[in-house]
């Protein structure tokens, strides 16, 4: 079991964001040829990017997946009504995008205004969610390396065309908008083949509108859900450009979370490995082996964000060749850390998401991503944009944990959680992280070796104890 999830996770990881991993290995050329305000003006632009990208599937994500296992020899004719709706409401999805970044695109950045635009929507346009719908059907059926033999090629090329355009042609943060584009259109035709003949996904644009309006009042209540992803990843950046924060502080703030946004990858490609198992576990009703594989998840995320946070500041060095953006590892720590939400945040969705009790979400996600919000609304302006790095902690880990209190959570699962230790806990190693990382080299090495053996000795013991065993159908403690 083990093996399969970090395998599974491995492969995820190097899907729909091997473009964005793979740039880590550039950062140290690249960064000497971008400022703070390369970094500024792709922070912002990505930041209002998200306000309406949650839109794009309008939550029918949800039905894809619940299609699939519950109607698994009927699911392609639902999902064909699906990927025409969906086809068809890319056209006013794109209209709102391209004008939306055609009025924020920053001063610093106005002469590509067009250009940026069009190379945002364009690889929408031209192919709307196909990628969506290759990615979550080999997801569910368990086929990640049909997911990671396509995109590593695509990881490749990016990793060449941000040299390229950054590095050789000078185009600054254009190169980003450059690499993007092209890497989303060629992902989109590797998808596009094996849905659309291999296997016969074809849009039906003469759906039943009452068979959508149905998938509709299911999935609709997720989205609010999913743009909390935004309000807490994203919108800070925006609201900095609200207050009038400087491109270049924004930038600084961007670089933090550069890091940090390589571990939210990883979290994220964890759940894509990790949900089909979960929900295999839910149908059998083996609550406490679902509940197991999500603790060891933990433990794993846990010894991952601290041994990365303990050697943030030789990172920054090492990958970022910019005196001024290289400083920004105490603000990367705290983002990094703040990851650290996500198994347990899995723990509590991933059964109201099996259940479709999606209506009960918005009291998870929306109210953190609105928190996240109002706190850098009053903070920034008093204690500057760094602040921002501790209101998205504070808020993601209400996300990952106030599940575990709803009264809906209580009634459907049939084990304990605590998650009062384990938030206590992720808060303790942040703080120790953040102070241990001005260590000499010898001390950190040091920490590090032990921290392998007996976290490595404890997710080994952890994991031959409680998750090869079937629970009997009882309520576990």
């Amino acid at each position: 079991m083990l093996k399969r999830i970090f395998s599974h996770t491995a492969i995820y990881g190097l899907a729909p964001h091997v473009s964005k991993i793979a740039s880590l290995f550039v950062l140290p050329v690249i960064t000497q040829d971008l400022t703070e305000l390369d970094y500024g003006v792709a922070g912002t632009l990505t930041a209002y990017t998200g306000v309406i990208s949650v839109l794009s599937t309008l939550g029918l994500r949800l039905i894809l997946v619940n299609t699939f296992y519950k109607s698994p020899n009927q699911y392609k004719w639902a999902w064909r009504q699906i990927y025409g709706f969906l086809s068809l409401w890319v056209i006013p999805y794109t209209l709102i995008l391209g004008l939306l970044l055609y009025k924020v695109v920053p001063n610093e950045a106005s002469d590509n205004t067009i250009s940026i635009v069009l190379l945002n929507i364009l690889p929408i346009v031209a192919f709307g969610n196909t990628s969506t719908l290759g990615t979550t059907y080999f997801q569910i059926n368990k086929q990640p390396l049909q997911v990671g033999v396509r995109t590593a090629i695509f990881g490749v090329l990016a990793v060449f065309l941000n040299l390229f355009t950054i590095s050789y042609l000078k185009l600054g943060y254009m190169g980003w908008f450059w690499t993007s584009f092209i890497v989303g259109i060629l992902s989109n035709v590797s998808y596009w083949i094996p849905i659309n003949i291999q296997l016969g996904i074809t849009p039906i644009f003469n759906f039943k509108w009452k068979t959508i309006r149905g998938y509709l009042k299911r999935s609709l209540p997720t989205v609010p859900h999913y743009y909390s992803s935004y309000l807490l990843n994203s919108s800070d950046r925006m609201v900095m450009d609200w207050l009038k924060i400087g491109t270049g502080d924004i930038g600084k703030y961007n670089i933090a979370y550069t890091i940090g946004g390589y571990v939210e990858r990883i979290a994220i490609a964890s759940g894509l490995a990790i949900n089909p198992m979960l929900n295999e576990y839910y149908k059998q009703g083996e609550d406490k082996r679902a509940r197991d594989l999500i603790f060891l998840l933990q433990i794993i995320f846990w010894l991952m964000t601290f041994i990365i946070s303990l050697w943030l500041k030789e990172i920054f060095y090492i990958l970022i060749k910019n005196n001024v953006l290289s400083e920004m590892y105490p603000l990367a720590i705290i983002i990094v850390m703040s990851y650290n939400y996500r198994p347990m945040y899995y723990g509590a969705n991933s059964k109201l998401f099996y259940t479709e009790n999606t209506k009960q979400l918005w009291k998870i996600t929306t109210v953190a991503g609105i928190s996240n919000l109002v706190l850098n609304f009053f903070l920034i302006p008093f204690y500057g944009f760094q602040i921002a790095a501790v209101t998205t902690f504070v808020s993601l880990m209400y996300m990952g944990y106030a599940g575990f209190f709803m009264k809906k959570f209580r009634e459907i699962t049939k084990v304990k959680y605590y998650p009062l230790f384990w938030i206590s806990g992720s808060i303790f190693i942040t703080v120790l992280a953040y102070y241990l990382v001005e260590l000499n080299l010898l001390y950190k090495i040091f920490i590090t070796t032990i921290i392998l053996l007996i976290g490595g000795l404890t997710v080994r013991i952890f994991n031959s104890k409680n998750l090869g065993k079937k629970q009997n159908n009882k309520v576990y403690n």
